[in-house]
Parts: structure tokens; C-alpha cells; sequence
């Protein structure tokens, strides 16, 4: 006998009911996400945290492409550059796996650092992001005679000039109240150190050069090109000067922080993150420029000591960020402002 069709829409409901439907699986809701930018700088929360959950997500890089977590904390590594960066960051942005409207972003990696202001191993949580990049540039041969600067601004005509028109990237300034909380909450963590480090470090005349590292607050700059040397730097110091009308003071360089926030910033808008909950934390691997009577070319070569304290020390100054945030989170969970 041929079932009617009657009788198979009865069967399948009757199987239907019987039969318990999965729900969805919730979106995983961290309270902490580390961004790391390349395989050293994830390793020491990797190897120091007990993160034994996975989380893939498409979008990421193939041999970064999972999430390690546990209850309250996920890291993930975006591979270096602008391009790798926002792409990373976008994945995870919008995301339907995750639920970061209350989750602290805390992008943790090295950089180098302007020996005025710090020293090899320094922490410094970011007040501002600053993009080297998005700028004009008339090399130096063929500018104007006159002319103090190769960085010219977007539409400006001169060196030191404001900008005439923007692309909307160049600057972010972080929330004043999570970037106090942090310095507040890391401030005496103790720092790694090398012996290399230390006689490296001494070449330099800078009082902050010379002395141990220590955790600070300041600008960050960022640039897709791996810029060195005393030249350079004072452009991008006077660049980061007339961007932010003097309120940040350059201090850290690094490949990928403004492509990163300007991922995440696109998320915010459309409701998937709190930009007000996004730290920036970069560790001096090295010195953006040479020490008296060393060629330059031999400063972007030279092995300083500072690599493994910088890695080491992300780790340090960043974990005690997030235990901070997850030790209370009853306070956190509501987001900071400022007073």
C-alpha cells in the first residue's frame, strides 16, 4: 500500500515532535579578547594561561584562523601588517560566534620606542593612535629646499601645516578612564629584563634610555612601512604633534594599531563592540633609532636584548589588565567613563 500524502505530512510530524531540536550554540561572550599580531607575541599567554577551548573563525588567517580561550578570556593572533590586521580584526567583529558588547579588546604587542621616553622593555598603554601613513611625502632630494619635514599632511601644502582634508583614521584617542585604570592596575608589575638589554641600553645618552623599564602611558604610531632612524622619528613626532594639536606625545612605533581600531571601530558602529572598552598595549623591543656614534643602518640591524622582555612583558603588564577586569567584573561589566 502507497502512503498518501496525508498520512507522510502526519508521519513527519509525529517524527518531528519526537525527536528534541538543538538549539543554536549562544555566541561565546569573553570578558577579555588579547589581540596578538604574530606567533611570539601570543605565545607566552598561550603557554602561561590554560586556555583549552577553540574557537574557529572564518575570515582569519589560515595557521591563526581559532580562538584559544577558557571562561573569561580569548586570544587570537591577526598576522602582522595593516592589511593582515584589519582583516583579522573584522572577522572577529562581526563574528556571529562571538558576543563582544561588553568584552575588553586589549591589543598587546612589541614595538619600538623613542629613546626620550622609554627604554628597551618598557609598557605603554596608549592614549592616543596616531597613522604615519596617511600623509604626503616628498622625499627629501626632490622637496623644497626650505622644507624641514618630508610629511606633508593630507591637503596641506607645506610641512607643519593642518590637514585639508582626512580619511577619518588617522586618530583615535582611547577612553581616559580604561587607560588610567590600566596604568593604576599595572603600574608596579614587575618587568622582564636582559643583561643584553641592559648593556644595549647604555649606549644611549637619554636619561629614559638609560633607565630600567617601566610601565607608562603615551602615543602609538603606526605605520605599514618598518620606519628607523633620528630623522624619521622627528617627522613623526611633529606629524603626531600637529594631528592631536600637541596632545600626544609619540612614544611607541608599530605596524598595525590604527588599522586594527579602525576594524574594530566599524564593528562598534554597528553594535557588535564598545570602542570605549579597547586598550592599546605596546612593549619596546627595540629603539626607533640609533645611539651616539652608531651608523642607522646598523641601528635597524643591530640584536638589542629587547626582544624577549618586550614579548615577556605584554604578557606580564597585559594579564594583570585583564585579571583586573575579570577579578570585577560586576564594575566592568558596566563600562568605564570618565569622571
Amino acid at each position: 500500500m502507497i502512503p498518501t500524502p496525508l498520512a507522510c505530512s502526519a508521519a513527519l510530524a509525529t517524527l518531528l515532535t519526537a525527536t528534541p531540536v538543538l538549539a543554536a550554540a549562544e555566541p561565546f561572550a569573553p570578558k577579555v579578547l588579547v589581540m596578538a599580531m604574530f606567533e611570539a607575541e601570543a605565545a607566552p599567554w598561550l603557554d602561561n594561561l590554560d586556555l583549552p577551548d577553540t574557537i574557529t573563525v572564518p575570515g582569519l588567517p589560515k595557521d591563526y584562523d581559532a580562538l584559544s580561550c577558557n571562561a573569561d578570556l580569548c586570544v587570537m593572533t591577526t598576522t602582522m601588517g595593516y592589511a593582515n590586521a584589519a582583516s583579522s580584526a573584522m572577522a572577529v567583529g562581526f563574528s556571529d560566534q562571538l558576543d563582544l558588547s561588553q568584552t575588553y579588546v586589549l591589543v598587546a604587542g612589541i614595538a619600538g620606542v623613542d629613546p626620550t621616553n622609554g627604554t628597551l622593555g618598557s609598557a605603554a598603554w596608549a592614549d592616543h593612535i596616531v597613522d604615519a601613513g596617511l600623509v604626503h611625502r616628498i622625499d627629501s632630494r626632490d622637496a623644497p629646499d626650505d622644507w624641514s619635514s618630508q610629511i606633508v599632511e593630507l591637503g596641506a601644502k607645506a610641512p607643519g601645516e593642518k590637514p585639508g582634508w582626512t580619511a577619518g583614521s588617522e586618530v583615535f584617542t582611547l577612553n581616559p578612564a580604561l587607560v588610567a585604570a590600566a596604568l593604576e592596575a599595572t603600574k608596579d608589575v614587575e618587568l622582564a629584563d636582559s643583561e643584553d638589554a641592559a648593556a644595549y641600553r647604555a649606549n644611549y645618552t637619554q636619561d629614559a634610555a638609560k633607565a630600567a623599564p617601566q610601565v607608562m602611558v603615551c602615543a602609538s604610531v603606526s605605520a605599514d612601512t618598518y620606519w628607523h632612524g633620528a630623522t624619521l622619528a622627528a617627522e613623526v613626532a611633529d606629524h603626531t604633534a600637529v594631528l592631536t594639536d600637541g596632545a600626544a606625545d609619540y612614544c611607541m612605533s608599530q605596524m598595525e594599531d590604527n588599522a586594527t581600531l579602525t576594524a574594530l571601530s566599524r564593528a562598534a558602529e554597528a553594535g557588535r563592540l564598545d570602542m570605549d572598552r579597547v586598550a592599546v598595549l605596546r612593549t619596546a623591543s627595540n629603539f626607533d633609532r640609533a645611539h651616539e656614534g652608531q651608523d642607522t643602518a646598523a641601528s635597524l640591524s643591530a640584536t638589542s636584548g629587547g626582544f624577549g622582555p618586550a614579548t615577556e612583558n605584554a604578557f606580564r603588564v597585559g594579564n594583570a589588565f585583564a585579571t583586573m577586569i575579570i577579578g570585577d567584573w560586576v564594575r566592568f561589566s558596566e563600562g568605564l567613563q570618565a569622571e
